[in-house]
């Protein structure tokens, strides 16, 4: 009977495992849905005329509040770019474009660290998810901060990214839609999500979708975290770690590569907020993975530069250029450098202590950083000019 009993053991923790790894992979499809459902609400909070809120940026200070504050309320910074591409070739000034894809980067992150809040009712998770979350900020930052100075005063990138479209120029035009598999198995579902908040209420339905990809994000964190836990050890934990967390460059790549195929930093970074809030992977492990995502994210904008012809394809493809040249220069000269390195995780690390202490800190840092800062600046700009 012993015997027996030992054998079909192993066969019934493989199924368990099986099902387990099935409900993770719902989850995680859950979880992008949700990251979908946001991204809709604001765009229908926000009348559904995205390149609205580019009517602000007079000047490249402006191109950087109103990049910021666009991402946040899109929730993509590659849908961002892409616009920032089409308003290039439409006759945006490429001087003041610039600073808008440095604000794309740097509003894309709020996706993230509004994932890592699935996590506040357990204090440890809550500390490594924030702080998984916060590093990707405290990053971008960096990089404006050193870079943005340097291209008012030099125009470097402008300069760089418009000799390489000029060496390139003439290609085929390309697709973005072929390259996009998260899209099509989400859309349906959001719209059906739509169209429920719209039966609600049709004039507060992009507040309530933006509710509802919340509560969903909530729930899909709490049980994935729970499944992770169980899930990732062992053999799984190893491959995991072999994928990402072997070496920086193992992680900037995986980084990179996988926000290609979703097209999505967002999404990418996201993903990897439940693993660190479980303890699967470390911040600096998680850190390097971010970099990678701020790489990967810059394919579609060059995508949708290639499908432009005519007189200012060359300015829509400098553009595009601009924003993978200052995202790889960003992370050889900070990443690359010991000290400027160490800055965003100590950041990152002393705003997830503070926040874990006190919860209000973290939803006063969301809507401060990525709403409140930006909106009151362009408030004051258009009162003074």
């Amino acid at each position: 009977m012993t015997e027996m009993s030992n054998l079909i053991a192993p066969d019934v923790k493989l199924r368990t495992k099986i099902i387990q790894w099935i409900g993770v992979a719902f989850l995680v499809y859950l979880l992008i849905m949700a990251v979908g459902m946001i991204g809709t609400g604001f765009k229908s909070a926000a009348g559904g005329d995205a390149k609205a809120l580019f009517a602000f940026a007079t000047n490249p200070f402006m191109g950087l509040i109103v990049g910021i504050l666009a991402t946040s309320l899109i929730q993509s910074s590659s849908t961002v770019t892409s616009i920032i591409v089409g308003l290039v070739a439409g006759g945006l000034s490429v001087e003041v474009a610039v600073p808008m894809v440095m604000g794309a980067n740097i509003g894309t992150t709020i996706t993230n660290t509004i994932v890592s809040l699935g996590h506040v009712a357990k204090k440890k998770e809550f500390r490594r998810a924030f702080a998984a979350a916060t590093v990707h900020d405290f990053f971008n930052l960096m990089a404006v901060v050193i870079f943005l100075p340097l291209e008012i005063a030099f125009h470097i990138l402008e300069k760089i990214g418009g000799y390489f479209a000029n060496l390139l120029l003439g290609g085929e035009s390309v697709s973005v839609k072929g390259f996009n598999f998260i899209k099509p198995i989400t859309k349906p579902v959001i719209k059906k999500f739509n169209e429920f908040a719209a039966w609600i209420d049709g004039d507060l339905s992009g507040f309530i979708l933006i509710f509802l990809g919340i509560t969903i994000i909530f729930l899909s964190i709490t049980v994935i975290g729970k499944l992770l836990k169980k899930l990732m050890v062992g053999r799984a934990k190893i491959i995991m770690h072999n994928a990402i967390g072997r070496s920086p460059k193992a992680g900037i790549l995986s980084g990179a590569v996988i926000t290609v195929l979703v097209q999505s930093s967002s999404t990418t970074t996201s993903l990897m907020v439940p693993l660190a809030g479980a303890g699967v992977f470390r911040l600096k492990q998680i850190y390097p993975f971010t970099l990678g995502a701020n790489i990967g994210t810059c394919i579609t904008a060059l995508l949708a530069a290639t499908a432009i012809t005519g007189d200012t394809a060359v300015f829509a493809l400098q553009i595009a250029l601009v924003h993978l040249i200052y995202n790889l220069s960003a992370v050889s000269l900070i990443y690359g450098i010991k000290n400027l390195r160490k800055i965003p995780v100590r950041g990152a690390l002393w705003l997830a202590g503070i926040a874990t202490k006190n919860k209000v800190i973290a939803l006063i840092y969301i809507l401060g950083t990525f709403f409140a800062v930006p909106g009151i600046l362009v408030f004051i700009t258009q009162m003074f000019e």
